[in-house]
């Protein structure tokens, strides 16, 4: 069954963990407080805005967006930036926008800019994409969003070509023996060396505090006083690391599928190991509680979970086919199962492609992995995934070699034999990277900050539910507004949930805080 162009762009908000969960955020090395002051003229350009292409191939491909109800045309624009802000007067770089005017223009109280996470994933794309979500909003706000530094149609970081991915990403992560260690400790190596020829002017400059400071820019250009904002799964932890070193430019914002600011990679991965587990648990026990209903083998939770591990293991012996001459790798399968776990509503889809996979077809599974990854059907892929790779390297210090992350594996396949092994083997991600990493977690303490909701979901796989406890207390006192939404998936707001809508609306059109603590449940079935 096809997914639709609105369900693939939702996955895009998740946090892309399988293929680069070793690494996370960044920026260059100098602290906030020396960032530079003479950017006066690059504040003052003004931008020229122009109906909206179709996505560029780094973008993901696609048709141009259509106008919003009533008419409201999406416009699309290039923000100049630095791109080393210690040299502001040195080169420029260009930062693709879009936006979609507010409604109201009298009762407008400014821009509204999006991130939807990744790192890596598009904002000019998504944003067109969960439009419908944010009409409410728009009466107020005009919709901001665009393509971070390194990514789509911004200036952006390319690794391998469109062959050598398919190779690459049908590689088996979770090497059984010394020859298949070598093999992936040689894949690595040819995926970096392919980054810093492509890019490697860019590569020390795409990291998480620069991402901060370019929307301080935007924000300048927009012509706000202050940065109203919505940060979904990495969009939190960019979001904080704003909040940190502009605290005093906050104005009204949202972190929705909160990343624990205080982990690092390890600890980082430990999480969503566990966060994937459990959304596979429930998606086991609805299938158990459905009875002959649901198609797959087993009448218990550990029985379903025992057939997925069999069919990984009879993958990882012989791959089965999958889409055209592809076949469907044990690597490509766990993908695909992790995909169809961001959202309740892809459940349907991993119970259909696991069913096909055990009758020998892979197509399905296949092509949810496709989608984690930025392939088309065409076979071109977008750079969501050479951008995270970059970002989080540069981001996070750690570099785990293949033998440290193999010394950590028993305790992530304690944390989870279907996901454990490959998150730990992914701990190596970095290991071969050509520019060095910038913190062991970042800092997103805040004070002075205008308060700001910290969204947590309790079935979120991908940005466990502790991460945003612990985001509110980073955050510091008067900071964070916690709210639990006691629900499936990754991310809150596009749930649907009204609970959850009513509270955030509010708090962004009228200034109504709500309480610290509040929950907001998932309606029975």
């Amino acid at each position: 069954m096809p997914i639709s162009a609105a369900q693939r762009a939702a996955l895009f908000t998740a946090t892309t963990v399988l293929l680069a969960a070793g690494c996370s955020n960044g920026g260059d090395n100098d602290e906030a407080s020396d960032r530079p002051t003479d950017l006066a003229g690059l504040a003052a350009q003004q931008l020229e805005w122009a109906p909206c292409p179709p996505p560029s191939p780094a973008e993901g491909g696609g048709a141009a967006p259509s106008p919003l109800p009533g008419g409201t045309p999406w416009e699309c624009s290039f923000m100049d930036a630095p791109r080393d802000y210690a040299d502001p007067g040195g080169e420029t770089i260009e930062l693709a926008l879009i936006r979609a005017k507010a409604r109201d223009q009298e009762r407008r109280i400014g821009s509204m800019i999006y991130n939807f996470g990744g790192p890596g994933g598009s904002g000019v794309t998504g944003l067109p994409s969960f439009a419908p979500d944010y009409e409410k909003l728009r009466s107020r706000y005009d919709l901001v969003s665009f393509d971070p530094r390194g990514v789509g149609r911004s200036e952006d970081v390319n690794c391998l070509g469109d062959k050598e991915l398919d190779a690459y990403y049908a590689l088996d992560f979770t090497p059984d023996d010394a020859a298949e260690e070598r093999t992936l400790a040689d894949a690595q190596k040819k995926y970096a060396t392919g980054c810093e020829d492509e890019s490697g002017e860019m590569l020390p400059h795409v990291g998480t505090e620069n991402a901060a400071r370019d929307m301080d820019l935007m924000r300048q250009v927009l012509g706000d006083d202050k940065l109203h904002y919505f940060g979904i799964s990495y969009g939190t932890e960019l979001g904080g690391v704003y909040a940190h070193m502009f605290p005093k430019n906050v104005g009204r914002a949202l972190f929705d599928a909160v990343i624990d600011p205080d982990a690092g990679t390890e600890e980082g991965a430990l999480g969503q190991a566990r966060g994937f587990q459990l959304a596979l648990d429930n998606f086991a026990k609805d299938c158990v509680a459905r009875g002959d209903e649901c198609t797959l083998p087993g009448s218990t939770v550990a029985e379903i979970e025992g057939f997925v591990l069999d069919l990984l293991a009879e993958l990882d012996k012989k791959p089965i086919p999958g889409i055209g001459d592809r076949k469907l790798t044990q690597t490509q399968a766990i993908n695909g199962i992790a995909q169809s776990l961001y959202s309740k509503e892809f459940w349907q889809y991993l119970e259909q492609g696991l069913d096909a996979a055990d009758g020998g077809d892979g197509g399905l599974l296949l092509a949810l992995s496709d989608s984690m990854n930025g392939r088309d059907q065409n076979g071109s892929y977008s750079n969501i995934q050479a951008a995270n790779a970059a970002i989080n390297c540069v981001d996070y210090k750690e570099r785990y070699t293949l033998g440290q992350a193999k010394e950590r594996l028993p305790e992530f396949e304690k944390t989870s034999a279907v996901f454990g092994p490959y998150m730990g083997w992914a701990l190596s991600s970095c290991s071969q990277w050509p520019v060095p990493g910038t913190w062991e977690h970042p800092d997103v303490s805040a004070p002075g900050s205008a308060p700001i909701l910290v969204l947590g979901t309790t079935g979120d796989p991908a940005t466990p539910y502790e991460g945003s406890r612990a985001m509110v207390e980073a955050l510091g006192d008067g900071v964070g507004v916690e709210i639990t939404y006691e629900g499936e998936g990754h991310g809150a707001y596009n749930s649907g949930n009204a609970c959850v809508q009513n509270a955030v609306n509010g708090y962004f059109l009228d200034g109504r805080i709500p309480a610290s603590g509040t929950v907001c449940k998932e309606p029975s079935a």
